[in-house]
Protein backbone atom coordinates (compact mmCIF):
# COMPACT_ATOMS: atom_id res chain seq x y z
CA UNK A 1 0.00 0.00 0.00
CA UNK A 2 1.32 3.25 -0.82
CA UNK A 3 1.65 6.03 2.02
CA UNK A 4 -0.33 9.29 2.39
CA UNK A 5 1.49 11.52 -0.87
CA UNK A 6 3.60 8.89 -2.58
CA UNK A 7 2.66 8.97 -6.19
CA UNK A 8 -0.02 6.40 -6.78
CA UNK A 9 -1.09 4.44 -9.90
CA UNK A 10 -4.87 4.80 -10.01
CA UNK A 11 -6.54 2.34 -13.16
CA UNK A 12 -8.34 5.18 -14.10
CA UNK A 13 -5.34 7.91 -14.41
CA UNK A 14 -3.10 7.04 -17.33
CA UNK A 15 0.45 7.55 -17.22
CA UNK A 16 0.99 9.98 -19.52
CA UNK A 17 -1.27 11.28 -22.25
CA UNK A 18 -0.44 12.92 -25.84
CA UNK A 19 -1.34 16.34 -26.66
CA UNK A 20 -0.61 18.91 -30.24
CA UNK A 21 2.64 19.99 -27.84
CA UNK A 22 3.98 17.90 -25.51
CA UNK A 23 3.50 14.16 -24.12
CA UNK A 24 2.01 14.70 -20.12
CA UNK A 25 3.48 12.64 -17.65
CA UNK A 26 0.87 12.30 -14.81
CA UNK A 27 1.61 11.55 -11.15
CA UNK A 28 -1.23 10.95 -8.72
CA UNK A 29 -0.54 12.68 -5.37
CA UNK A 30 -2.20 13.22 -1.77
CA UNK A 31 -3.70 9.58 -0.68
CA UNK A 32 -6.49 10.50 1.99
CA UNK A 33 -8.09 13.03 0.79
CA UNK A 34 -11.85 14.04 0.97
CA UNK A 35 -13.28 15.97 -1.34
CA UNK A 36 -10.47 18.42 -1.92
CA UNK A 37 -11.55 22.07 -3.05
CA UNK A 38 -8.98 24.21 -3.97
CA UNK A 39 -5.05 24.17 -3.93
CA UNK A 40 -2.36 26.94 -3.54
CA UNK A 41 1.08 27.29 -3.47
CA UNK A 42 2.74 28.70 -1.04
CA UNK A 43 6.54 27.79 -2.49
CA UNK A 44 7.56 24.97 -4.90
CA UNK A 45 7.55 22.55 -2.07
CA UNK A 46 4.79 23.38 0.10
CA UNK A 47 0.94 23.86 -0.66
CA UNK A 48 -2.24 24.11 1.26
CA UNK A 49 -5.63 22.37 0.02
CA UNK A 50 -9.09 22.94 1.34
CA UNK A 51 -11.33 19.66 1.99
CA UNK A 52 -14.77 20.35 1.73
CA UNK A 53 -15.56 19.37 4.96
CA UNK A 54 -13.64 21.86 6.69
CA UNK A 55 -10.39 21.24 7.11
CA UNK A 56 -7.06 22.93 5.39
CA UNK A 57 -4.05 20.44 4.78
CA UNK A 58 -0.44 21.01 4.28
CA UNK A 59 1.51 19.16 1.11
CA UNK A 60 5.31 19.30 1.24
CA UNK A 61 7.19 17.66 -1.74
CA UNK A 62 4.40 16.02 -3.14
CA UNK A 63 3.30 14.48 0.17
CA UNK A 64 -0.07 14.96 2.18
CA UNK A 65 1.07 15.64 5.78
CA UNK A 66 -1.18 13.66 8.36
CA UNK A 67 -2.52 16.12 10.42
CA UNK A 68 -4.83 19.22 9.74
CA UNK A 69 -3.98 22.45 10.26
CA UNK A 70 -5.98 23.23 14.10
CA UNK A 71 -8.55 26.27 14.46
CA UNK A 72 -9.58 26.84 11.22
CA UNK A 73 -12.80 28.63 11.41
CA UNK A 74 -16.23 26.84 12.05
CA UNK A 75 -17.51 25.60 8.06
CA UNK A 76 -20.76 24.38 7.43
CA UNK A 77 -20.66 21.23 5.22
CA UNK A 78 -23.92 21.15 3.04
CA UNK A 79 -25.09 20.37 -0.59
CA UNK A 80 -22.42 21.89 -3.01
CA UNK A 81 -20.86 24.28 -0.02
CA UNK A 82 -18.01 24.15 2.56
CA UNK A 83 -14.19 25.28 2.83
CA UNK A 84 -13.87 25.98 -0.50
CA UNK A 85 -10.90 27.94 -1.76
CA UNK A 86 -7.15 29.22 -0.51
CA UNK A 87 -5.02 31.65 -1.23
CA UNK A 88 -2.03 32.96 -0.01
CA UNK A 89 -0.99 36.92 0.65
CA UNK A 90 0.71 38.37 -2.75
CA UNK A 91 3.75 39.75 -0.39
CA UNK A 92 3.54 36.07 1.68
CA UNK A 93 6.76 35.64 0.45
CA UNK A 94 8.41 38.97 1.68
CA UNK A 95 6.72 38.47 5.30
CA UNK A 96 7.99 34.84 5.69
CA UNK A 97 5.86 31.88 7.23
CA UNK A 98 4.83 32.47 10.48
CA UNK A 99 4.06 36.21 9.89
CA UNK A 100 2.67 35.89 6.60
CA UNK A 101 -1.80 35.90 5.78
CA UNK A 102 -3.04 33.14 4.52
CA UNK A 103 -6.96 33.59 2.99
CA UNK A 104 -10.00 31.60 3.10
CA UNK A 105 -12.96 31.43 1.39
CA UNK A 106 -15.68 29.25 3.00
CA UNK A 107 -19.92 28.36 3.63
CA UNK A 108 -20.16 30.13 7.53
CA UNK A 109 -23.08 28.83 9.26
CA UNK A 110 -25.35 31.42 10.73
CA UNK A 111 -25.72 32.34 13.95
CA UNK A 112 -28.31 30.44 16.44
CA UNK A 113 -32.22 30.69 15.58
CA UNK A 114 -31.25 31.03 11.42
CA UNK A 115 -30.39 27.21 12.04
CA UNK A 116 -29.30 25.52 8.34
CA UNK A 117 -28.75 28.77 7.08
CA UNK A 118 -25.18 30.00 5.41
CA UNK A 119 -23.23 31.84 3.59
CA UNK A 120 -20.25 32.53 2.09
CA UNK A 121 -17.67 34.19 4.08
CA UNK A 122 -13.44 35.52 3.86
CA UNK A 123 -11.23 35.33 6.31
CA UNK A 124 -7.63 35.43 6.37
CA UNK A 125 -5.34 34.10 9.42
CA UNK A 126 -1.54 32.86 9.87
CA UNK A 127 -0.33 29.39 10.12
CA UNK A 128 2.04 28.90 13.57
CA UNK A 129 3.23 25.15 14.39
CA UNK A 130 0.48 23.68 12.75
CA UNK A 131 -2.44 26.23 14.00
CA UNK A 132 -4.84 28.81 12.62
CA UNK A 133 -4.02 32.10 14.28
CA UNK A 134 -4.75 35.43 14.09
CA UNK A 135 -8.42 35.32 12.29
CA UNK A 136 -9.66 38.29 10.82
CA UNK A 137 -13.27 38.12 8.88
CA UNK A 138 -12.51 40.33 5.46
CA UNK A 139 -15.76 40.16 4.34
CA UNK A 140 -19.12 38.29 5.11
CA UNK A 141 -23.12 39.08 4.91
CA UNK A 142 -26.09 40.47 7.19
CA UNK A 143 -27.98 38.04 8.79
CA UNK A 144 -30.95 38.31 6.38
CA UNK A 145 -28.69 37.55 3.33
CA UNK A 146 -28.08 34.18 4.99
CA UNK A 147 -30.21 31.10 2.90
CA UNK A 148 -30.76 27.02 3.39
CA UNK A 149 -30.25 26.61 -0.19
CA UNK A 150 -27.56 23.79 -0.67
CA UNK A 151 -26.18 25.44 -4.60
CA UNK A 152 -24.13 27.49 -6.16
CA UNK A 153 -21.74 28.81 -3.65
CA UNK A 154 -19.41 30.27 -5.80
CA UNK A 155 -16.13 31.64 -3.79
CA UNK A 156 -12.53 31.23 -5.66
CA UNK A 157 -10.11 34.07 -3.98
CA UNK A 158 -7.77 35.96 -6.47
CA UNK A 159 -5.26 39.14 -6.55
CA UNK A 160 -4.83 41.51 -9.18
CA UNK A 161 -1.78 43.38 -9.53
CA UNK A 162 -2.42 45.64 -6.96
CA UNK A 163 -3.31 43.01 -4.45
CA UNK A 164 -6.90 43.85 -4.30
CA UNK A 165 -9.14 40.36 -3.61
CA UNK A 166 -11.53 39.14 -5.60
CA UNK A 167 -13.95 36.91 -4.96
CA UNK A 168 -17.69 35.32 -6.13
CA UNK A 169 -20.83 34.07 -4.38
CA UNK A 170 -23.51 32.11 -6.53
CA UNK A 171 -26.82 32.94 -6.47
CA UNK A 172 -27.46 30.20 -4.70
CA UNK A 173 -30.47 28.87 -6.81
CA UNK A 174 -32.56 32.63 -6.40
CA UNK A 175 -32.31 33.57 -9.79
CA UNK A 176 -33.71 37.05 -9.89
CA UNK A 177 -31.03 38.26 -6.92
CA UNK A 178 -28.24 38.09 -9.78
CA UNK A 179 -29.47 41.29 -10.43
CA UNK A 180 -30.40 42.92 -7.39
CA UNK A 181 -27.51 44.77 -6.17
CA UNK A 182 -28.71 44.93 -2.78
CA UNK A 183 -27.93 41.66 -2.00
CA UNK A 184 -24.69 39.72 -2.72
CA UNK A 185 -25.73 36.55 -4.12
CA UNK A 186 -24.92 35.83 -7.70
CA UNK A 187 -21.77 38.43 -8.11
CA UNK A 188 -18.29 38.51 -8.02
CA UNK A 189 -16.56 40.91 -5.18
CA UNK A 190 -13.66 42.86 -4.82
CA UNK A 191 -12.16 44.46 -1.46
CA UNK A 192 -8.37 45.16 -0.16
CA UNK A 193 -6.36 42.96 1.63
CA UNK A 194 -8.03 44.03 5.40
CA UNK A 195 -11.49 43.67 4.59
CA UNK A 196 -11.92 47.62 3.82
CA UNK A 197 -13.78 49.04 0.58
CA UNK A 198 -11.44 49.81 -2.51
CA UNK A 199 -13.20 53.50 -3.06
CA UNK A 200 -13.35 53.07 -6.88
CA UNK A 201 -15.51 50.33 -6.68
CA UNK A 202 -18.70 50.23 -9.17
CA UNK A 203 -21.11 50.79 -6.78
CA UNK A 204 -19.77 52.32 -4.01
CA UNK A 205 -21.88 55.48 -4.03
CA UNK A 206 -25.04 54.09 -4.98
CA UNK A 207 -27.65 54.09 -2.08
CA UNK A 208 -28.80 50.24 -1.34
CA UNK A 209 -25.86 49.03 -3.56
CA UNK A 210 -23.45 45.88 -1.67
CA UNK A 211 -20.20 47.96 -1.44
CA UNK A 212 -18.01 45.38 -2.42
CA UNK A 213 -19.85 44.67 -5.36
CA UNK A 214 -17.88 44.52 -8.78
CA UNK A 215 -19.78 42.71 -11.63
CA UNK A 216 -23.36 41.11 -11.23
CA UNK A 217 -25.39 38.78 -13.34
CA UNK A 218 -23.26 35.66 -12.53
CA UNK A 219 -24.99 32.39 -11.59
CA UNK A 220 -22.39 30.62 -10.20
CA UNK A 221 -18.82 31.38 -10.77
CA UNK A 222 -16.52 28.69 -9.95
CA UNK A 223 -13.00 29.99 -11.14
CA UNK A 224 -11.08 33.34 -11.19
CA UNK A 225 -7.67 33.94 -12.56
CA UNK A 226 -5.65 37.18 -13.38
CA UNK A 227 -3.76 37.31 -16.67
CA UNK A 228 -0.18 37.12 -16.17
CA UNK A 229 0.51 40.21 -18.87
CA UNK A 230 -2.82 41.92 -19.19
CA UNK A 231 -3.56 41.95 -15.43
CA UNK A 232 -7.13 41.12 -16.84
CA UNK A 233 -9.44 38.80 -14.35
CA UNK A 234 -11.40 36.11 -16.53
CA UNK A 235 -13.89 34.11 -14.39
CA UNK A 236 -15.55 31.08 -15.71
CA UNK A 237 -19.12 30.22 -14.18
CA UNK A 238 -21.79 27.22 -14.18
CA UNK A 239 -24.63 27.57 -16.69
CA UNK A 240 -27.60 25.43 -16.47
CA UNK A 241 -28.84 23.39 -18.73
CA UNK A 242 -25.81 24.25 -20.97
CA UNK A 243 -24.21 27.56 -20.86
CA UNK A 244 -21.51 27.37 -19.01
CA UNK A 245 -19.38 30.69 -19.67
CA UNK A 246 -16.26 32.14 -20.10
CA UNK A 247 -16.03 36.17 -19.49
CA UNK A 248 -13.47 38.94 -18.96
CA UNK A 249 -14.61 40.26 -16.04
CA UNK A 250 -14.91 44.69 -15.95
CA UNK A 251 -15.74 46.92 -13.41
CA UNK A 252 -19.33 47.40 -13.35
CA UNK A 253 -20.84 45.49 -15.85
CA UNK A 254 -24.11 43.07 -16.02
CA UNK A 255 -23.46 39.45 -16.89
CA UNK A 256 -26.76 38.95 -17.76
CA UNK A 257 -28.09 36.01 -15.49
CA UNK A 258 -31.05 35.50 -16.00
CA UNK A 259 -32.31 37.73 -18.25
CA UNK A 260 -29.86 35.96 -21.14
CA UNK A 261 -28.14 33.05 -21.14
CA UNK A 262 -27.22 30.13 -23.94
CA UNK A 263 -28.27 27.42 -21.44
CA UNK A 264 -32.18 26.01 -20.12
CA UNK A 265 -33.83 24.57 -17.10
CA UNK A 266 -32.91 21.20 -15.83
CA UNK A 267 -36.48 19.66 -16.89
CA UNK A 268 -35.74 21.22 -20.49
CA UNK A 269 -38.27 24.31 -20.34
CA UNK A 270 -36.53 27.72 -21.67
CA UNK A 271 -35.62 30.67 -18.59
CA UNK A 272 -35.30 33.16 -21.18
CA UNK A 273 -35.77 33.79 -24.87
CA UNK A 274 -32.79 36.51 -25.05
CA UNK A 275 -28.94 35.60 -25.42
CA UNK A 276 -28.46 38.82 -25.39
CA UNK A 277 -29.86 42.36 -24.32
CA UNK A 278 -28.37 45.66 -24.33
CA UNK A 279 -25.99 46.50 -21.17
CA UNK A 280 -25.56 43.01 -20.67
CA UNK A 281 -22.13 41.58 -21.67
CA UNK A 282 -21.75 38.56 -23.90
CA UNK A 283 -18.86 35.58 -22.83
CA UNK A 284 -15.75 35.31 -24.47
CA UNK A 285 -16.71 31.33 -24.76
CA UNK A 286 -19.47 29.57 -24.20
CA UNK A 287 -20.40 25.44 -23.94
CA UNK A 288 -23.75 23.55 -24.61
CA UNK A 289 -23.77 20.89 -23.40
CA UNK A 290 -22.37 22.26 -20.33
CA UNK A 291 -18.94 20.46 -19.10
CA UNK A 292 -19.39 21.88 -15.41
CA UNK A 293 -16.63 24.39 -15.59
CA UNK A 294 -14.33 24.92 -12.24
CA UNK A 295 -11.21 25.73 -11.42
CA UNK A 296 -8.72 27.42 -13.36
CA UNK A 297 -5.51 28.97 -14.00
CA UNK A 298 -3.25 31.05 -16.53
CA UNK A 299 -0.27 29.14 -17.08
CA UNK A 300 3.43 30.92 -16.75
CA UNK A 301 6.08 28.94 -16.38
CA UNK A 302 9.03 27.65 -17.95
CA UNK A 303 8.52 23.81 -18.53
CA UNK A 304 5.28 24.25 -20.76
CA UNK A 305 7.07 27.45 -22.56
CA UNK A 306 4.68 26.85 -25.63
CA UNK A 307 1.63 27.13 -23.25
CA UNK A 308 2.88 30.48 -21.66
CA UNK A 309 -0.48 33.00 -21.24
CA UNK A 310 -2.76 29.97 -21.77
CA UNK A 311 -5.38 29.18 -19.94
CA UNK A 312 -6.53 25.93 -18.30
CA UNK A 313 -10.13 25.17 -17.04
CA UNK A 314 -10.66 21.75 -14.84
CA UNK A 315 -14.36 20.64 -15.60
CA UNK A 316 -16.91 18.39 -13.62
CA UNK A 317 -19.10 16.76 -15.06
CA UNK A 318 -16.98 17.05 -18.14
CA UNK A 319 -14.39 15.37 -16.48
CA UNK A 320 -11.79 17.19 -18.18
CA UNK A 321 -8.95 20.00 -18.74
CA UNK A 322 -9.45 22.15 -21.51
CA UNK A 323 -5.94 24.65 -23.10
CA UNK A 324 -8.31 28.09 -23.70
CA UNK A 325 -5.80 30.57 -25.96
CA UNK A 326 -7.11 34.02 -25.74
CA UNK A 327 -5.91 36.98 -27.97
CA UNK A 328 -7.04 40.44 -27.27
CA UNK A 329 -10.16 39.39 -25.04
CA UNK A 330 -10.76 36.64 -27.43
CA UNK A 331 -10.85 32.88 -27.62
CA UNK A 332 -9.03 31.70 -30.49
CA UNK A 333 -8.38 27.98 -29.87
CA UNK A 334 -9.36 24.93 -27.67
CA UNK A 335 -7.62 21.79 -26.96
CA UNK A 336 -9.53 19.13 -24.20
CA UNK A 337 -5.84 17.72 -23.29
CA UNK A 338 -7.62 15.53 -20.32
CA UNK A 339 -10.12 13.49 -20.26
CA UNK A 340 -12.49 11.14 -18.38
CA UNK A 341 -10.38 10.15 -15.01
CA UNK A 342 -11.89 12.36 -12.26
CA UNK A 343 -13.99 15.62 -11.97
CA UNK A 344 -11.57 18.44 -12.14
CA UNK A 345 -11.97 20.34 -8.93
CA UNK A 346 -9.38 23.05 -9.16
CA UNK A 347 -6.33 23.92 -11.61
CA UNK A 348 -3.19 25.47 -10.24
CA UNK A 349 0.61 26.46 -11.68
CA UNK A 350 3.31 25.34 -9.05
CA UNK A 351 6.48 27.81 -8.46
CA UNK A 352 8.15 25.68 -10.30
CA UNK A 353 6.46 25.06 -13.08
CA UNK A 354 4.06 22.10 -12.86
CA UNK A 355 0.45 21.84 -13.20
CA UNK A 356 -1.61 20.58 -10.19
CA UNK A 357 -5.15 19.35 -10.75
CA UNK A 358 -7.46 18.46 -7.94
CA UNK A 359 -9.70 15.84 -8.41
CA UNK A 360 -13.12 14.61 -6.86
CA UNK A 361 -14.00 10.68 -7.47
CA UNK A 362 -11.15 9.93 -6.85
CA UNK A 363 -10.15 12.25 -4.65
CA UNK A 364 -6.92 13.00 -5.65
CA UNK A 365 -4.14 15.66 -6.57
CA UNK A 366 -2.17 14.94 -9.76
CA UNK A 367 1.02 16.56 -11.07
CA UNK A 368 1.81 17.34 -15.01
CA UNK A 369 4.87 17.58 -16.39
CA UNK A 370 6.15 17.49 -19.98
CA UNK A 371 7.62 13.93 -20.43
Amino acid sequence: MAFAGESLALQNVPEEIKTRDYTLKLEVLGQGLSVPWGITFIDARHALITEKRGTLRMMIDGKLMPDAVEGTPEVRDMGQGGLMDVAIDPDYSKAGGADAWVYLGFNKPAAQGNRGHSLTSIVRGKIRDGKWTDNQVLWEGKAEHYTGSGVHFGTRIVFDREGKLFFAIGDRGNQSQSQDKTRPNGKMHRINRDGSIPSDNPFVNEPGAQTSLFTLGNRNIQGISMHPETGQIWSCEHGPRGGDELNLMASGKNYGWPVITYGINYNGTPITDKTEAPGMEQPATYWVPSIAVCGMDFYSGDRFAKWNNHLFIGALAGRQVRRVVIEDGKVIEQEKILADFGKVRDVQTSPDGFIYLVLNQPDVIVRVSPK
